[in-house]
């Protein structure tokens, strides 16, 4: 929360015409406009554009220039001014009240954005500033367009007291009505505490930028003085903590530039809104193309790790794809890419971390992404090898089952094309959780290395076989032999497709090409979910 900017926001005696020599015709009326829209958009003052340059920031003007096509802005509400009064906020009434709204394209499509101006009155929201962003969020959810916040503020402005709280209040509201109705993006450039930090967390996509951006309920000083401990702002609520530790933040960047534009590049994915689809293009890359490499990659000795982000880029549209939560929950990969100019979304085991287990926060991880796909008619390819859910007395007291359960509730209640694939391992109930046929895939493919069982051969021989084992004379030898039965009966690769549960086995290097054209099969597919208010799914 701020008090007051510690720059020269103009007052009311700046604006012209108010001095007693107001024009009197519409020439000198349009002149007066023309001054009064240039002190808008030039700010407070170049002492505290410089203050903000030398934070490494930029003008939230810059950045929404950054954002949307060039030219393509307009701004709603320029001239607002607060009308608080008390504490000095009677001299200083800075026009945009400190924030600035309106639409422009990105690529030529619709997009609603409101940025926080840090240089008046440190970007903090009083009621007309809070005012204009509820207008904007409106107009976004009644143009069916996304909605990018780019924020940078201090807070609820203390001196308008309980009016600048309930600002938050009417922003989260709307962020809860918009939810799943249009895409909605938050920017973090600046700081983001307390009660302000839940509009982010309420939001589809969180980005985030190394240094210059945090976000935390209470701040280090409230920290060591009820707890003791000392840290820093971004130790404590940095992007690297958000982006790795906490999984608040889905994108983490060093620079803004890099930031605003991979922003663009995720709008690219997704379609306007709730009613249509993502936009599809022209792709260059052979819908049919073999993918012989595959059959090097992923060893079928299933003990042994791989990468299956190089499994991803084999796959996908020149290699080409946007991963969510790249660092946070590495056992699982979540990511939008183009699969012959649709976009899809991508779940997968990460073997190279963890043994590609399920454990709580990738099942929290994969069910948000799951949902958001669902949400927004962006079909779903799940590659699967998983040798099952990670055991222990941590994850079983935090909750392993109602988290996976979260996974489990996403897949089963979405309704858009989906598609699985089995490359190795699929044990026990994390292969039912992973998009199965049994709850609801509508093609489900495996390769031949694929093993799908309760469990792996050597625990299942150990519990089926168990007295055979201790009664042997020999009971290693005992052991190998009832493991390779147990194997050769039931975890050949055929075994799930004999029995219809696998709707096919497939050479590897035709894997794209058949996921392709599963995809144009099912681009019309309808399903009707039963009539509710909403569902309770776990928490």
């Amino acid at each position: 929360m701020t008090v007051l900017d510690e720059t020269d926001s103009p007052g009311s005696s700046d604006t012209p015409g108010l001095t007693g020599d107001e024009p009197t015709d519409a020439r000198g009326r349009v002149a007066e406009l023309h001054a009064i829209r240039e002190l808008a958009l030039r700010g407070p003052s170049e002492k505290a554009t410089e203050a903000q340059h030398a934070k490494g920031k930029l003008t939230s003007r810059e950045r929404i220039e950054l954002l949307l096509d060039a030219g393509s802005f307009q701004e709603v509400e320029q001239l607002r001014r607060h009308r608080a009064t008390g504490f000095g906020l009677e001299t200083k009434k800075p026009y945009t009240d400190g924030v600035v709204t309106g639409w422009g394209t990105v690529e030529g499509r619709t997009v609603f954005v409101y940025a926080h101006d840090f240089r008046i009155f440190g970007g903090a929201l009083g009621e007309a500033h809070a005012t204009k962003i509820h207008k904007i969020m409106d107009m976004a959810i009644a143009a069916g367009a996304p909605l990018v916040s780019l924020n940078d503020g201090a807070g609820a402005r203390i001196q308008e007291g309980v009016s600048a709280l309930a600002g938050y209040g009417g922003i989260f509201q709307r962020n809860t009505r918009a939810s799943g109705v249009i895409p909605q993006i938050s920017v973090m450039l600046g700081p983001c505490a307390g009660g302000a930090a839940y509009s982010p967390a309420l939001t589809d996509f969180v980005f985030m930028v190394r240094e210059t951006s945090q976000m935390f309920i209470t701040g280090p000083d409230v920290v060591k003085a009820v707890t003791g401990e000392e840290i820093t702002q971004n130790g404590l609520g940095g992007a690297d903590v958000h982006a790795e530790t906490s999984g608040v933040a889905h994108f983490a960047y060093d620079d803004e530039e890099t930031c605003i534009a991979e922003v663009r590049y995720l709008l690219s994915l997704l379609p306007q809104n709730n009613r249509e689809t993502p936009p599809q293009v022209t792709s260059e890359d052979p819908a049919d193309r073999r993918s012989d490499v595959l059959l090097d990659l992923v060893p079928a000795d299933g003990n042994r790790p791989y990468d299956m982000t190089k499994v991803i880029e084999e796959l996908v549209d020149d290699g080409d794809y946007l991963e969510v939560h790249e660092r946070w929950a590495r056992n699982i990969i979540c990511a939008l890419a183009r699969l012959d100019g649709q976009v899809v979304g991508i779940v997968a085991n990460q073997p190279q971390s963890l043994a590609g287990v399920l454990d709580i926060e990738a099942s929290e991880k994969a069910a948000r992404f799951v949902q958001m796909c669902d949400a927004f008619n962006i079909p779903i390819v799940t590659l699967l090898d998983v040798p099952g859910f990670l055991p222990g007395v941590d994850q079983e007291h935090g909750g392993i089952i109602r988290h996976g359960a979260k996974l489990l509730y996403a897949y089963c209640n979405a309704t858009v094309p989906r598609i699985s694939l089995i490359l190795r391992k699929a044990y026990g109930g994390a292969y039912i959780v992973m998009d199965s046929q049994s709850i609801g895939a509508d093609l489900t493919y495996a390769w031949p290395t694929n093993e799908i069982a309760v469990m792996g051969a050597e625990g299942a021989a150990n519990v089926i076989f168990r007295r055979q084992i201790a009664g042997a004379a020999d009971p290693e030898a005992m052991r190998s032999r009832m493991v390779k039965e147990y194997k050769s009966e039931l975890m050949h690769p055929y075994y799930a497709a004999e029995r219809g549960l696998v709707d096919d086995v497939i050479d590897p290097v035709q894997t794209r090409e058949i996921l392709v054209r599963s995809l144009a099969m099912l681009r019309n597919k309808h399903a009707d979910l039963p009539s509710r208010k909403h569902g309770n799914p776990p928490q």
